[in-house]
């Protein structure tokens, strides 16, 4: 894998990384996926002071609750099946677990599969986003991180555009905040991550 990166592995920073995590319960949307699992082990390893995995996928959440409790045994885990468009749920979660930091990695993102069910992208990733941002805004969370696309970028399919009307939803939440509120947004656009869920290293292997 390595070999394809054509540089040198950037070493994380342990004092930004921990800036949001150490001490802190920390919610993980979509932590089953690709993505969500990677977020959630290099969660594991900064000391949080409870993780809570959400996934619609139940068999998805149950491997990465389980691999998470292999490598840091001493951690509060939390899984949780749920979805993000479910507004009540999202409330209940941030709230019940006095949430601080959440990674919002729950989308669909196979631009394939997600030009053919298009409504389903825009429910996931447009109004789930907005959901997750609205919850978190209204539960005092700290921090909102959420993982947009580079496909976001002057968008050429569905789920690039998804993507970028997830990030607007975020940027107006931001710009029409009362005074009171404390929530920080953020976002993050991944480039093709190596060797995640439909990219191109697993069909290497496989050819």
């Amino acid at each position: 894998l390595e070999d394809l990166l054509g540089r040198n592995e950037i070493i994380p920073n342990l004092h930004l990384l921990q800036k949001n995590i150490k001490g802190k319960n920390v919610l993980i949307t979509g932590a089953g996926g690709s993505i969500g699992s990677e977020i959630s082990r290099q969660v594991a390893k900064n000391d949080p002071k409870k993780i809570i995995l959400l996934d619609s996928n139940e068999y998805a959440l149950y491997l990465i609750k389980n691999e998470i409790e292999e490598l840091e045994s001493k951690i509060d885990i939390v899984s949780i099946i749920g979805s993000v468009i479910n507004r009540e749920r999202m409330l209940e979660v941030c709230s019940s677990f006095d949430v601080q930091t959440i990674y919002h990695s729950a989308a669909y993102k196979h631009v394939s599969l997600v030009e053919e069910n298009p409504f389903e992208a825009v429910s996931n990733n447009i109004y789930g986003t907005k959901i997750c941002a609205e919850s978190a805004d209204e539960t005092g969370v700290e921090t909102f991180v959420l993982i947009s696309t580079d496909k976001a970028v002057r968008p050429t399919n569905i789920m690039g555009a998804t993507k970028r009307l997830g990030e607007i939803c975020l940027q107006s939440l931001f710009a029409n905040r009362k005074d009171n509120e404390i929530t920080k947004f953020s976002m993050v656009r991944f480039g093709n991550v190596l060797d995640s869920s439909g990219s191109v290293i697993p069909k290497f292997r496989k050819q």
